[in-house]
């Protein structure tokens, strides 16, 4: 697996995503497990879960704990990544809390979960419309000073936001992960901001709209000719793809099969031609 940079840390160049496995529709817990260790198998080395990750919010922190118990004896070293600042309503509903007492609170209670000293990437989750962007992040560097979080990023942020986030961290922020894939590419301002200040840029979601490939044109159509000509599928096609595009690219798809992380671990050793990026670029 080749691997990539997220702040001092070397990871694999591709990560897993492990939300499939803890929201409605998730598999059971053994297939789960599976995937996981199919990934490290893999090679794969980042791991990206969050509190929020569950049915609802009587199975607040399935994510957190699912993963410890995957992880648990593997025998490999590996980067664990978990956000706060989402919460869970009954009925399976989203809620937002950025307050600074919330993160705090969020950040004791995914250290216990994942039973670790300290957490490898703890990140902001989503901005919360009724606390100053600033204060939510201002946690965090008061969870780096702690010893709590041994490095701070953010998710969901636009470009200025980033930067305040960066200099309220002091330039510690080490990673950002916002939405980005071949259908969906309005993060490209935040892509290049990352590049700039070499921080990493965890694409979430890397592979929306991939399933409908084969019966589309465009971009769609020539990600399946161009795996054609590799043999490989359209999906390692799209995460080939992302790599290419910056150093700072650590693609994040989401996974519920072991057969599905093999395949999307196989990305990181596709190389792409320059003309098949630039029509993929398009």
């Amino acid at each position: 697996m080749q691997t990539r940079r997220i702040g001092d840390v070397e990871v694999s160049a591709i990560g897993l995503g492990t939300m499939p496995m803890s929201i409605q529709g998730r598999p059971d817990r053994e297939r789960s497990i599976a995937t996981v260790r199919a990934a490290v198998d893999a090679g794969v080395t980042l791991f990206d879960t969050a509190d929020a990750y569950s049915l609802d919010d009587s199975d607040f922190g399935h994510g957190e704990e699912f993963l410890a118990e995957a992880l648990r004896g593997v025998g490999t070293e590996v980067l664990i990544a978990t956000k706060g600042g989402h919460t869970r309503v009954p009925g399976g509903g989203w809620a937002l809390d950025g307050s600074p007492e919330h993160l705090r609170a969020a950040c004791d209670a995914s250290l216990r979960r994942l039973g670790v000293e300290a957490i490898g990437l703890y990140q902001f989750h989503r901005p919360d419309p009724a606390v100053p962007v600033a204060e939510s992040i201002g946690a965090l560097a008061e969870l780096l000073d702690a010893g709590k979080i041994r490095m701070a990023g953010v998710s969901n942020l636009n470009p200025d936001e980033i930067s305040l986030a960066n200099d309220v961290l002091g330039g510690r922020l080490v990673s950002v992960q916002n939405e980005f894939s071949l259908a969906f590419r309005s993060s490209e301002p935040e892509l290049e901001l990352c590049a700039k200040l070499d921080v990493a840029f965890l694409p979430w979601s890397p592979l929306g709209g991939i399933s409908r490939a084969a019966d589309l044109g465009g971009e769609y159509g020539a990600l399946v000719e161009i795996g054609q000509a590799h043999g490989v599928s359209p999906q390692q096609v799209s995460l080939a793809w992302m790599l290419a595009k910056a150093p700072v690219v650590i693609p994040i798809p989401g996974a519920s099969r072991p057969e599905s992380i093999r395949d999307s671990a196989a990305a990181a050793d596709l190389v792409l031609a320059i003309d098949e990026i630039e029509r993929l670029d398009g």
